[in-house]
């Protein structure tokens, strides 16, 4: 890259940072997890260390959080609020300390001891006491700046508003974080993402009426500005707070030595499950006051402490249920009901377990202790159990040999290709009959790559079946909105509304009505292969003899196990009721046979991110009706990588090193002749 290009990376980062630090400090919303925050302000520091020629005022290594709101009146810091340098190794910790030593000029049996401190997941205040009473509380800001929020924090019970401890200090600013507990947040989640998103939303009421109702805690845990401070040690100091009336955290210890910091580490982590706050790592602060006055800072960050992270893509919790799932197909899926725990900035309550051979392969059981993973997008899932906390009268779980919701045998077929058993159990009921499967069927049926009709979501099917307004996919189009505008957060418009989305779809391709029906092995691109060789519904539907069957073992991407299953489809007669039935509502168009001679012959498609007003499945079928292609990933196959609103960095990042030219959607409809 040349100066300008590593310019323009940096620029969008610190621009991309700042949009976070808005919505985070400003807007009490995280729009990304800790582990992408973390990374990105990594990403910004090392590239300053590499070229010397960047520089901005918003760098993370100049600013602590974000400029404060105007609305609240703005005060600085006595004594500025600085941020932590992180940890997340073994490795990290041995190079801090080195670093310590080299600066004091001491070797290694120079003997350090560190006040190791859980840090809260909250909101950072610090508070001002002049001869014992509270006057004044300003949240953290952009660390030398904050808002004065005395009012608000007044409300909080943890706090004393007069101390009259004879060896308090005249005057000093006591600092914390101001947090919700897990069991309180229970009542908010609805309104929240998680409990720290929660507590700064409360603290950023304007009516400080309106804070009291929530149930804030506040924990301290160091200091600022000081005058008559009489301790001379961290440890000595944590002890005083809790005369003078403040809450600190029990998990505080004094610890020397690397090995024990760990050791420490992996033993808190495994309490955070048990705990009723979050925790995202633990501080490590200099014990000795004197030796961080020697340290003092640099940049925005002291040299006596630094934070070390836990995993943000890991926790601990117990297992409280095993809850078996129903899919369209009839797939039992076994779900962990765990003990809410925050992953990466997001409260987890469900793990999958995946199927009845992995449960009996880490021998997961009601009531463990197991380590959770949440890595980006993917399902939460459980790693492992500790065997050695497992309660004595633990029971091995035993998966249901019938369905749950219908009761029908549940079997594990033979698969043709692998030559073995699968390891999903399933219900082996067919058509309507399984309850939960039809539920899901119907989910499916007014998915985007389906019917995709607007305003017709998963709770919508969920709340219409239990209302008995719907059994099959028919009855979507034969509703009686009489009796759905009376519904509770219904009315005349929502449902004219829903009506039209309705009529709107009752014009489909054949490609996705075929999609649409759910049958098992038949995918969106399947369905294609068999609306082109079908061409129109009438052919499709009358399928029957063996010969037909045997006919479709001539399409390219069709094999013995997609026929199988179309052949036990049409054998129900539920479904063929069903296909019957929505002939009479729906106009299925015959397949478009494609030239090759289109917009875009010879051209390679990929999406990323989250398109305005048009569906993926939509972009694909103009893709493919213009003469071009989708890819399923970025590689020098690929000629254009379109990009909606958050799309996948790595994908962006790798299609930029590979050449490949990246556009909006506005710049791929252009190409062909729309307008977006």
């Amino acid at each position: 890259m040349n100066k300008k290009e590593i310019q323009d990376q940096y620029k969008k980062k610190i621009k991309l940072l700042i949009k976070y630090n808005q919505s985070y400090f400003n807007n009490s919303k995280s729009i990304v997890s800790d582990s992408e925050y973390d990374e990105l302000k990594k990403e910004i520091i090392l590239l300053e260390k590499k070229y010397n020629f960047l520089k901005s005022n918003n760098s993370p290594s100049k600013v602590v959080g974000h400029k404060p709101s105007k609305n609240f009146k703005k005060d600085l810091h006595r004594v500025p609020m600085l941020s932590l340098s992180n940890a997340f190794t073994e490795d990290d910790l041995i190079n801090f300390e080195k670093k310590i030593l080299n600066f004091l000029s001491e070797n290694e049996k120079f003997k350090i001891s560190y006040s190791a401190e859980p840090k809260i997941d909250g909101i950072s205040a610090s508070l001002t006491y002049k001869n014992g009473n509270f006057e004044r509380g300003l949240s953290r800001g952009d660390g030398r700046e904050g808002e004065d929020i005395t009012a608000n924090l007044a409300t909080i019970k943890d706090i004393p508003k007069k101390i009259s401890n004879k060896d308090f200090p005249e005057d000093i600013d006591i600092r914390g974080e101001v947090f919700i507990q897990n069991s309180d947040f229970e009542n908010l989640k609805d309104k929240f993402a998680n409990p720290r998103n929660a507590a700064s939303g409360s603290l950023r009421q304007k009516s400080p009426e309106d804070t009291k109702k929530i149930p804030l805690n506040f924990i301290a845990y160091t200091f600022g500005f000081e005058q008559g401070l009489k301790q001379i040690k961290q440890s000595d100091y944590l002890k005083k707070l809790g005369e003078w009336g403040f809450k600190t955290n029990p998990l505080n210890k004094t610890i020397s030595g690397i090995k024990n910091l760990i050791q420490n580490y992996n033993e808190v982590e495994e309490q955070r499950a048990n705990l009723d706050f979050d925790i995202d790592g633990i501080v490590y602060k200099i014990n000795d006051f004197d030796l961080q006055k020697r340290l003092g800072n640099v940049a925005n960050a002291p040299r006596w402490a630094i934070a070390h992270k836990f995993s943000s893509d890991k926790a601990i919790s117990e297992i409280l249920d095993i809850d078996i799932q129903i899919g369209r197909t009839g797939a039992l899926t076994p779900v962990a009901k765990i003990k809410p725990v925050n992953i990466g900035g997001v409260i987890v309550s469900n793990a999958t377990l995946h199927n009845e051979d992995e449960i009996n392969r880490k021998d997961i059981r009601i009531g463990d202790t197991a380590v959770i993973e949440r890595a980006g997008d993917v399902i939460p899932h459980i790693l492992s159990v500790d065997k050695k906390k497992r309660l004595k009268n633990s029971k091995k779980f035993i998966f249901p040999k019938n369905c749950p919701s219908c009761g029908s045998e549940t079997i594990k077929e033979f698969n043709k290709v692998t030559k073995k058993i699968d390891a999903v159990r399933r219900c082996s009921s067919e058509g309507y009959y399984c309850d939960k499967i039809s539920i899901e069927k119907l989910k499916h049926f007014v998915s985007k790559e389906a019917f995709n009709i607007d305003g017709f979501g998963k709770k919508i099917v969920e709340n219409f079946w239990k209302l008995k307004l719907i059994k099959y996919p028919q009855d979507i189009f034969n509703l009686n909105f009489s009796k759905i505008e009376n519904l509770e957060g219904w009315g005349k418009l929502s449902v004219q509304n829903l009506k039209y989305s309705i009529d709107q779809k009752k014009n489909i391709s054949l490609e996705r009505f075929i999609y649409s029906l759910g049958i098992r092995h038949i995918g969106l691109e399947n369905a294609k292969l068999l609306s082109k060789h079908f061409v129109s519904f009438s052919k499709f539907k009358n399928l029957s003899k063996q010969i037909d069957y045997e006919d479709m073992l001539n399409i390219d991407g069709i094999g013995e196990t997609q026929v199988s299953s179309i052949k036990s489809f049409f054998s129900n007669k539920d479904n063929k009721k069903v296909v019957n039935e929505l002939e009479n509502v729906l106009l299925i168009k015959d397949a478009i046979q494609n030239s090759d001679n289109g917009l875009l012959n010879n051209k390679t498609f990929l999406v990323t991110g989250k398109l305005n007003g048009i569906s993926r499945a939509e972009v694909k079928s103009l893709i493919e009706e213009n003469s071009g292609k989708t890819i399923s990933s970025v590689s020098k196959k690929l000629n254009f990588l379109i990009i909606g609103e958050k799309p996948t960095k790595k994908k962006v990042d790798y299609a930029k090193e590979l050449k490949i030219k990246v556009i909006s959607q506005a710049e791929f409809l252009k190409m062909l002749n729309k307008s977006s």
